[in-house]
This record gives C-alpha cells, structure tokens and sequence, in this order.
C-alpha cells in the first residue's frame, strides 16, 4: 500500500497539468502551512516580490509529521526526487494557474524564474544626421500688408450692459421653485439679435477670380428692355350673352356630342370605382434602398396589422411583460398586473382578480387562447430556449414559477379547434367568464420556497444559454445535455439569484435505490398539472446568490434588469457530439434531468461571467456573478467593477445588441445610453434629455442601426444611427394614449417583421414594419461598427482633454496663489469699524435722496454713527 501512493500523487499531479506548465504546480496553503514555512499572503509575498525558497528537508519533515494533511502531499514524490536543497515557491496573487500558490518543480525552472534572461539590446547603427539649413535673411517683397489687410482688428468700442434689480428686493429671502418660462412675460431675460436700419456696409470690393471666355454677344427684336420692373396681369373671362348660351344648348352639334361621348364617361365612372384608388405603386415595383443605392422609402410609418384586448382578463389591468411564441406564427403571450393607484386604493373594495398570463392569436383576435394561472402578479417572464413549452415566471411576491404546457401545443397551433378535445379540466379553476368561452387554463408546474425566494417582486428573469452551467461558486462548467437548465432571477431586495430546474443529488439517489421514475410527460394528475417539476414544488430552493455591495459607500445595489453576454460553443459542439455520441442521441426530459456530480464538471475558460445591470436609481452596474472565499474560507459576492449613474430614476430596459455581443442599451428616466463591454469610461453614446420619459427600449432583429424607444406619452421614436444621430428617425406618435410598457420585435418571415407594442390600458398592437426598418443596406454592419469604434476614440480624447484641463487649472492656481503677496489679516474691530462707516455713508446717502423728492422727515431720534 505505502508503494501506491507516489504513483497516486504523481498521476494527480498529471492530472492536474493540464492547465499548467509541466514544470510547476498549483497548491493551496492553509493558514497555518503559511505561518509555519513563513509565507503569509500579503505579508511575507506580495505580488511584487512574490518568490520564497523553501528546504526541501522543511517540506519532507512536515509531510512525515502531518501526513496526507500536509498540503505537500499531492508532491509528496516530486519533492523526494528534487535534487537541490532549496525549492522555489511563487506567490500567484492573480490565480493564473487556478490556486494562490505553485511550487515550481525543476531547477531549470527555478533559474529561470529567478534570473530572467535580459532582453536583447539591438546594435544602433549611426547615420548621418542632416543638419538644418540656416535660415536666410528676410527680404519684404510686400506681402505683410496683405496679411495686415486680411487680420482681425477690433476697431468699434465694446457694448456694456447694466442689469440692477429693485432696492426692496436687496436682502429678502430666495425661495427657488420650478415654473414656465412661457407663463409670465418676464420670466427670463433675453438679449435677442435684431437688425439695425440706421446701420449698413456697403460691400466695395469682393475677392473673385477671372477665367478667358469666348466674347458674348447679345441681340434683341421687337422690344428694349431697358430696366426690370415687378408688373402683373389680370385676366377677366369673356362671357357669352343669354342669347347665345341658349343657341349653343339648342344646337344639334352639341347633342351629337353628348350621345357619342355618354358610353365612353360612363365605362370610365365604373372602371374608377373598381379599380383600388389606395394602391401602393412603390411597393409594387418591389423597390428596395439596396437596389442601386436608391434611398427612396417604401413606406414611412408602421402600420397597424392586429390589436388583442379581452374585456374579461386585460381590462383595467397593466401589461408588465410581452414575449412571442419562438415556434409558432402569431401566438404572443402577456403578462397581467395590477395598476400602482389600485395597489394602494384603500377606498375601494378588494377585487380578488386571479394573476394571469394571457396567450394571443392571429386566428382568432377577439379570444384568448390559453390561461397560465399564477399565484401573484407577473413581472417577467420568458420560455425555454431548449424547449418552448417550458416558461418560467417571476412573481410580485419574490417568488419564481414553471409551467408546461406540452398538452395545449395543438390548440395554439390551430391543429385542435375543440376545446373538449384537450384533456383539461378548465371547470377546476373559476376564472370569471371562462365557463362560457372555454378558455383552457394552465396550473403551474413548480413554484420556490417562500423562505428561499426574493424578498421583492422580481423584475426580470433570463434562462442560461444550453452551451454551459454554472456551479454554487458561479464557475461556468459544460453543459452536459447542451438543454437549458438553469434560470438567473434579480429583485430590488438587493440579489441576483441562480436557480438549477433540475432534480437534486440526494433525491435522485433515492429515487434510484426505490422505486423507478415514471415518465412525466404522460402522467397527469387530477388537476391537470404535469408532473414535470413536481420535484421542485414548495422545495424550490436557489443554486447560488450574488450580492452588489456598493464600491465606495455602505449599503448595496437594488437590480431592476440585467443581461450577460451569451455564450455560443459553436467549434466545441462537433467535438463534443463525436466524443459523446450517446450523450448526444437521447436527451432525457426535465423530468428525468440530474444535476452531474462536481467531478464530471469540465470547466470553460472562455464564458464571460460579466454582466451589466440597471438598478432603480439609476445606475448601470458592471459585476462579476463568480463567488470569492475571504482568508476564513467563507464565500462572498465581489464588489462591482464600475458603477454609472447616467439615468435619472429607474432602468427600464437593459439589452445587448443582436450583432454586435459587447454592445449594450440601456433606458430609465429621460435620456438612453449605449455602452461598449471592455470600455470603462462611460457610455460611448448618452442622448440628450427629452420631454418625456423613456420606458422601454429594444433593438431591430434585422438592421444594426435600429432601435426602438418607447415613451411615456404612448409614442416611439425610432432611431436609425446611418441617418441621424442627434434625434430619431422617425416620430411615431399616438401609438396610444396611454404609457408604453413593453415593446418586442419578432421575424415571421424574411419580408414581414412585426413591432409589438403593450401599453397600461392592456392593450396589445401589433404593427408591421416597414422595408426601411427591417432591410438592411449595403455594409450597414460594417458602417455601424466603424461608428461605435470612432464614438469610442471620442470618448477617450474628451477625457484625456478633461483630465489635461483640469491639471492646466490646478496648476494655474497654484501659482497665482504663489504670486499674490500674503495680505494682512485685519482684527475684528478693524473689520466692525469698516462696516459701520459704509453703513453710516449709506444713511446719509438715503437722507439726501428722500429730501430731494420731499419725502424726508426729520425724527429726534435720528443718530449717526
């Protein structure tokens, strides 16, 4: 047995080189290991001399004493077989092997760390300098009085201006307030330009330049114009007399006329009144802008294609969140909430309105289609992108929610006109009316422990990508299945938490030393509800929870909305697929997934665990979700690496661009920003403060100049950044009366993009874009990321310029302050003194005027100073 364990430790030791060097290797050191051979972290190394030498008796002694506790042991046997006495450990502050520590294994190694080779110095080669000619001695041919003539010269006296206030107004209180500047006639002061009558110059000579023409010749007949002057002419019709209009209607030429002209202007009339008088012929000529660069547009305004409001379920109620159907054609589902004023309406009875998420058609506008029961109001929910008939929810309490609804497929799609052909009882749940139109209504599958949940509504919820997982600690690992399974959630309670659908280790043990699992997708319960998380209902608990302290102040950050680069292992796949081949032939279903053990977990180096996140007051956070242990072993969320506050209230909407991965917008209050991931420094776009608030924001599936503002007005300004950059392209308003809460694009086709379109009425619009907004010209990719890299330039030049400034000042400053002699400090009955002498002029100054004008009167008490 003792003969094994070198073996052991070296083929760990092998195992472990794969991220790593031959020649080295990564250990952890405890506290007391640090303490007892001298290299406490920070203290003894640092990350600027990070090399301590240890002997190798030191290391043996300890491995003999301690045993496999030593944390020596896994080079038990490396250590044995080094042939000097002193062995090299490095100190890695920036865990570039995967630990904080690595003990470097060869000699040769340790040379080279220690005694890095110098760099090559290359061999100047002189050349011979050109000396600078000396300049000649100046000879005036006259040019300096041109230049004279053309300088600037202030030659009139400058205009003063005097502003003065009213006396009685010297020494009253301010009191500031907001008002109109249109409301009162002196509400401001303006000093507009006009333009002087009794003021003119008379141009005497103008620069102009003479170039040889043939001699023009000019001739004229009949008339001499002299000099121009404005004339006019009137004309009067010539009327006939009564006595021939009436011989004209008698005549039989006219008749003759008439008879032969009545069936060609009656065939004309009817063929006018079939023909389509609104038809588009621009659209028929199938006239695009990447035909030839032609720039004319098809048609300016979206147009209203389909609008779905039910007064049973949307009426009186916010939508607070829309998404389509991924599969099917026109099926688009929103989620219902109470008003803010009905929240907080003590006055009124309590409506106990049921929390739902209603699903709309194309087929049949007038009627829901399907019902998702919710324990509380909705706030955001998405489907799967592994598989659509799964949906997850944040709920108004903090709670999150799953639902399946696998049995209703077919009715979405139009294939089950029949309600009674579903196998639902939709008689379980009384929803109002829903007797009568036989809506079918889906329970919800799962939903999370109270005590694990949010302590606040949730604001939004994103599924992970199927090409990777993370672990408790936040480490992007593979995913096995290549199925999403995972769900990260945020709430203003100050957390981002991750969340695993899949059925705990310790249950699936059990479950596999019982009874076998039946198979999910068939079985139905009484009510209706799949046993597809059954699993996870009221048990629901999260993976992990990420904390946002703030940077330079106590408290924490409140998330309102996040978004995370989304990984795409494109070159992995094939490889994975050839490996695994059973892996990637059955797919088990939600019901039968398992979370893998942590030594199946192979880790991906290149996710990026970075995400932006907009909280309610106003700031964009950029934070890491990986999960850091402090010298205690205890686990911790990192501080933010940045934090911007560029918004004035709440962020409505954060989302990444779908062509370019590192471009984000985000929208709250009255202005949106466009930022570049890797770029530290602010927004490299910031729009200008408008009139009305920005609710919601969304980029173009098709075109990566385009992009949706929606207003708290009801409109939306469409901006196009190859046409305008100051406003938007298009105004769309009246969209509706209301404020706009959520819009979302979808791609039925390659020639038909919608915009839907969801406001605090709960009304639903779906409009159709038009050419101009979803064909995208030639190199607009290319064009559009040129722009974002020379809006980055600018942002970078504009902070160097502000940081030189602001150093130019300092400095000016100080040597004023250098220069100004050290004035003498008066006491403070020199000062008391000066006052009363400039108070006692200003009473005999008032004294004088009031006489002038006979309004002074002379009191006994009257006393000078």
């Amino acid at each position: 047995m003792p003969e094994k364990s070198p073996k052991s430790a070296a083929s760990s030791a092998g195992s472990r080189r794969r991220d790593h060097p031959e020649d080295v290797f990564p250990l952890v050191l405890t506290s007391a290991t640090q303490e007892l051979f001298g290299c406490c972290a920070d203290e003894d190394v640092t990350g600027e001399s990070p090399y301590k030498l240890l002997k190798k008796d030191d290391i043996i002694q300890d491995i003999k004493r301690r045993a496999a506790v030593s944390d020596f042991s896994p080079v038990k046997q490396i250590v044995l077989d080094y042939p000097d006495d002193e062995i090299l450990l490095v100190f890695d502050r920036d865990f570039t092997y995967g630990q904080s520590f690595y003990l470097v294994l060869t000699p040769e190694a340790k040379d080279r760390i220690l005694n890095p080779p110098e760099a090559e110095i290359p061999e100047v080669v002189e050349c011979e300098v050109n000396k600078t000619p000396e300049p000649k001695q100046w000879i005036s041919l006259g040019s300096e009085l041109e230049i004279d003539e053309e300088s600037f010269k202030e030659t009139r006296e400058k205009l003063w201006y005097k502003f003065s206030r009213m006396r009685r107004k010297f020494g009253a209180p301010v009191c500031f307030f907001d008002r109109n500047t249109a409301d009162v006639r002196d509400g401001y002061l303006e000093c507009a330009s006009y333009q002087d009558s009794r003021f003119s110059i008379k141009q005497m000579r103008r620069d102009c330049g003479m170039q040889a023409v043939p001699t023009l010749q000019s001739s004229s007949a009949q008339t001499q114009w002299r000099h121009q002057r404005n004339m006019f002419t009137q004309y009067k019709p010539r009327e006939l007399i009564e006595e021939d209009i009436e011989n004209v209607l008698q005549s039989e030429s006219l008749k003759n006329f008439c008879n032969s002209v009545t069936f060609s202007v009656l065939q004309a009339l009817q063929q006018e009144e079939i023909m389509n008088v609104f038809f588009d012929d621009w659209k028929a000529l199938e006239a695009s802008p990447e035909a030839d660069n032609w720039s004319g547009k098809v048609s300016e305004g979206m147009m209203l294609y389909q609008a779905f409001t039910d007064q049973t379920y949307t009426k009186d109620r916010r939508i607070s969140c829309i998404n389509w159907h991924p599969t099917i054609y026109g099926v688009i589902a929103v989620a219902l909430t109470e008003k803010k004023e009905e929240w907080f309406n003590e006055s009124t009875t309590f409506d106990a309105r049921p929390s739902l998420i209603v699903f709309f058609c194309f087929s049949d506008p007038f009627n829901p289609q399907l019902l998702l029961e919710c324990p509380d109001d909705i706030f955001a929910f998405e489907f799967c992108p592994s598989d659509p008939n799964i949906i997850v929810g944040g709920c108004m309490n903090g709670q999150v929610v799953l639902w399946d609804i696998s049995a209703h497929i077919m009715l979405l799609q139009g294939t089950q006109t029949s309600v009674k052909k579903v196998s639902v009882d939709t008689e379980t749940f009384d929803l109002g009316d829903n007797k009568g139109n036989k809506t079918p209504v889906v329970r919800y599958c799962a939903v999370s422990a109270v005590d694990s949940s949010h302590k606040a509504r949730i604001t939004d919820v994103q599924w992970l990508p199927p090409t990777f997982e993370v672990t408790r600690m936040g480490n992007p690992v593979e995913n096995k299945y290549n199925t999403s399974v995972q769900v990260v959630t945020c709430s203003p309670d100050c957390a981002i938490l991750f969340w695993d659908v899949r059925l705990p280790r310790l249950l699936s043990q059990y479950s596999s030393d019982g009874k076998a699992i039946v198979d999910q997708k068939t079985q139905m319960t009484p009510y209706s509800v799949p046993d597809t998380f059954k699993h996870l209902d009221r048990t629901w608990k999260p993976l992990f929870r990420v904390s946002l302290p703030k940077i330079n102040t106590s408290g924490e950050y409140a998330p309102l909305r996040f978004n995370f680069e989304y990984y795409s292992d494109n070159g992995d796949t094939e490889r994975k697929a050839d490996e695994n081949d059973d892996h990637s032939e059955i797919i088990p279903g939600y019901s039968q997934l398992r979370i893998p053990s942590a030594k199946t977990h192979r880790a991906l180096e290149d996710v990026n665990t970075k995400l932006y996140i907009g909280t309610e007051d106003g700031e964009i956070v950029y934070t890491d979700w990986k999960l850091d242990k402090d010298n205690s072993g205890r686990v911790h969320s990192a501080k933010p690496l940045h934090c911007y506050s560029v918004h004035h209230w709440s962020v409505n909407t954060v989302q990444r661009s779908p062509f370019y991965k590192d471009i984000i917008l985000t929208t709250g209050g009255w202005n949106f920003a466009i930022w570049k991931e890797g770029v530290m420094d602010g927004p490299i776009i910031l729009s200008p403060s408008s009139e009305q608030v920005c609710t919601v924001g969304c980029w173009s599936l098709s075109r990566p100049a385009v992009f949706f503002i929606g207003k708290d007005d009801g409109r939306i300004d469409v901006w196009d950044l190859l046409e305008k950059t100051s406003e938007p392209a298009r105004v769309h308003a009246h969209i509706t009366n209301a404020k706009i809460t959520s819009i979302k694009p979808w791609s039925a086709s390659p020639k038909q993009h919608f915009l839907a379109v969801t406001d605090d009425l709960g009304m639903v619009r779906v409009f159709e874009i038009p050419k101009t907004l979803y064909m995208p010209s030639r190199n607009e990719s290319a064009s559009v990321k040129k722009y974002f890299e020379l809006e980055e330039n600018r942002l970078s030049d504009y902070l160097k310029r502000d940081e030189l400034w602001a150093r130019q000042k300092k400095e000016a400053d100080d040597l004023n302050r250098k220069m100004e002699p050290n004035k003498p400090v008066k006491s403070l009955q020199e000062t008391e003194d000066i006052n009363m002498n400039e108070y006692s002029d200003f009473l005999k100054l008032e004294e004088n005027i009031l006489k002038g004008i006979s309004l002074w009167t002379a009191t006994a008490d009257t006393q000078y100073p």
